[in-house]
């Protein structure tokens, strides 16, 4: 079990920093989510979910 690890340990470091990233990327966008920013950063007038994304409150 040790000699897999250590033969492994560059796969499993680079698994380990990648998953890492993954969560701090799904958590900002959970974070972004909750403060109501829009997730494409684009011009809403050119979209075709413009009124379905921002739906105007009466």
């Amino acid at each position: 079990m040790i000699s897999f690890l250590y033969e492994n340990m560059g796969t499993i470091l680079t698994g380990g920093i990648l998953l890492i990233i993954l969560i701090l990327i799904i958590r900002s966008m959970i974070n972004d989510k909750k403060k109501g920013k829009s997730s494409c950063g684009c011009n809403c007038a050119h979209c075709a979910m413009a009124g379905r994304c921002h739906t105007k409150s009466k």
